[in-house]
């Protein structure tokens, strides 16, 4: 009987496991839907005024999107955005010739900020280099995002905040 109980309660803990899994799963395919809905051009400026371009652009097959990022007195910079289990993975392409990787969780199906932490990135010596180290993703509503991109060398943190609005 005591072997029948443990039983069932593993049972049950690998069912409620199964089904956390697949709820943070399914959140991450919506929330990527959602970043689906960026798809076009948008403009903006930074933090200080000046102009910012980007653009979104389904790849793939529908299997990633396509940022095409390009700030003012900047050179452009490419990223892939594409779901990653749980979570949505971002891989930065950037003038300076390293790829850092991040990755955001979505806290729903529907968040209102996607938040990309650091998990490491190709062509990067160490990680006292410079690099794109966090990206949070605001969606304000369906015409307008925030960008709030942080640089990071060393242990100095410069955030660069990109505020979007669709071309219409």
């Amino acid at each position: 009987m005591r072997h029948t109980v443990l039983l069932v309660i593993a049972l049950c803990a690998t069912a409620i496991c199964a089904e956390t899994k697949q709820a943070q799963t399914t959140s991450a395919q919506a929330a990527f839907k959602k970043m689906m809905t960026l798809e076009g051009e948008w403009e903006g400026k930074d933090a200080d005024g000046n102009p910012v371009h980007t653009s979104f652009k389904p790849v793939i097959s529908g299997t990633a999107v396509m940022e095409t990022l390009a700030p003012s007195g900047m050179e452009e910079m490419l990223s892939l955005f594409s779901v990653d289990g749980n979570g949505i993975q971002l891989a930065h392409y950037c003038p300076t010739n390293n790829q850092p990787r991040m990755r955001a969780v979505p806290s729903s199906a529907d968040p209102q900020e996607l938040d990309f932490q650091f998990t490491g990135a190709g062509n990067l010596p160490d990680s006292s280099v410079g690099h794109q180290h966090r990206m949070v993703l605001h969606f304000e509503d369906a015409d307008h995002i925030t960008e709030n991109w942080t640089w990071r060398h060393g242990n100095h943190d410069m955030p660069m905040a990109f505020h979007l609005a669709r071309k219409h």
